[in-house]
């Protein structure tokens, strides 16, 4: 549902301009006239809210490499002189840090909310898939920044989770070896690790392009998950309807933002991590950042290590199948009774998976999460192919006009509300 740019240049540079590279008129026709539904929320407002904190991750972090020696024995110490030598250096590191949990914030919300409005069914499966490869990409790039401050939590969150792989049949102990780029977590993985994290922010970038590209293809999904029929009464245009909105929720997510960088920065952090790595001495807990802790809980509940392993990337891999997991005509939990209150138990077991993963890995602890797991694949797996065939849903407004505007609203219009829509 491309926009058609109503940009007419008026002065002669900017004919010439037009004629050779349109790129004004490109601007224009995705970012002012492109159509977007008159019934957008503010859930949708987390895309643009995302691609601000990607840019901002992405410059903090240029500066910071400036400052920054990726040495075993220098690491710490040039982290240190960030903070109290670099003019706010402080300041630079605390977004960065805080940054990375900002951003993991908007995904999970983003994420959720496409998961109860349907985003990723057909014609979107695409745009979902490149959604969770971005996803993927931001998990591989936090974990390697994390290591990067060369502390306690970074040293031995490094050893505990590529160690991992080794559990790899065949193939297994040559990737750990090429992690370490030896035979134990030492200079030459800070130094892979560190050249990583700097390059990898601007492949999400590319991946991030083509999501945004799928996105102006398809159309924007929205909370009735009824398609634009007529585009006059069922869209707005982007500017300045959606611009106002996004700029209004950025504002608010800033100021939340900026609680954590100015008043508490160390919150969402680990105290050990303000100690020096030491291969001598193992933390008596090691813990991920929170934003991996629910893949981490899966990861303890299986009691084999490989199968560990599988459990956990399987929690991952599974949300590429979603959109044919769900055989469901309709889109939107808003219509869908039976999946609103499943989706909500799912998003509670996410959330306890989350806070098991931040405990000791004894008692109860481990059986709850193993309950949890079990839960966690029976959602994707059995419940939503299941409510797919069997659910009654309510009957869908016959356009995204009438849902707003009304079903009276319009003259011919009116004469299709009854009917349900059936697309996918």
């Amino acid at each position: 549902m491309q926009g058609h740019s109503t940009y007419r240049p008026t002065g002669g540079v900017a004919k010439w301009l037009e004629d050779r590279l349109p790129i004004v008129g490109l601007v224009h026709s995705s970012a002012v006239a492109y159509p977007v539904p008159r019934n957008l929320n503010y859930l949708w407002t987390f895309g643009g809210i995302l691609t601000f904190m990607l840019v901002a991750q992405i410059l903090t972090g240029v500066v910071l490499v400036m400052h920054y020696v990726p040495d075993a024995t220098k690491a710490f110490e040039s982290v240190e002189k960030i903070m109290r030598d670099v003019n706010y250096g402080w300041l630079l590191r605390y977004l960065h840090a805080n940054g990375a949990s900002m951003f993991f914030i908007a995904v999970y919300i983003h994420i959720f909310r496409g998961m109860y409005y349907g985003s990723y069914k057909a014609p979107r499966e695409v745009l979902w898939i490149l959604g969770v490869i971005i996803f993927l990409l931001m998990m591989a790039t936090a974990f390697m920044g994390y290591v990067l401050p060369w502390g306690q939590m970074s040293f031995w969150g490094a050893t505990v989770i590529t160690n991992l792989f080794s559990a790899i049949p065949l193939v297994g102990p040559s990737i750990v070896t090429w992690l370490w780029g030896g035979f134990s977590v030492d200079d030459a993985t800070l130094k892979h690790f560190f050249s990583l994290h700097y390059l990898l922010p601007f492949v999400i970038a590319g991946v991030v392009g083509l999501h945004i590209w799928a996105l102006h293809h398809v159309g924007q999904n929205n909370p009735t998950g009824v398609e634009v029929k007529d585009i006059r009464r069922d869209t707005v245009p982007f500017t300045p309807y959606a611009t106002l909105k996004d700029g209004v929720a950025l504002v608010v997510f800033m100021i939340f933002f900026a609680y954590f960088v100015f008043y508490i920065p160390n919150y969402l952090g680990h105290a050990d991590n303000y100690i020096k790595a030491n291969p001598l001495v193992t933390p008596a807990h090691i813990v991920p950042e929170w934003y991996f802790l629910p893949f981490y809980a899966i990861l303890r509940a299986i009691p084999s290590k490989l199968g560990g392993v599988v459990m956990m990337f399987g929690a991952i891999a599974v949300l590429f199948f979603l959109p044919w997991l769900d055989r469901s005509k309709v889109r939107s939990a808003n219509y869908r009774p039976l999946y609103k209150q499943f989706f909500w138990v799912f998003v509670a077991v996410a959330v306890l998976l989350g806070w098991l993963g931040s405990k000791p890995p004894e008692g109860i602890y481990v059986t709850l999460s193993r309950l949890a797991t079990a839960y966690y694949f029976l959602h994707f797996l059995v419940i939503l192919p299941l409510l797919g065939t069997f659910e009654k849903t309510k009957p869908l407004p016959a356009s995204i006009g009438d849902s707003v505007l009304g079903s009276s609203y319009g003259g011919a219009h009116a004469t299709a509300a009854a009917a349900p829509e059936t697309r996918g």
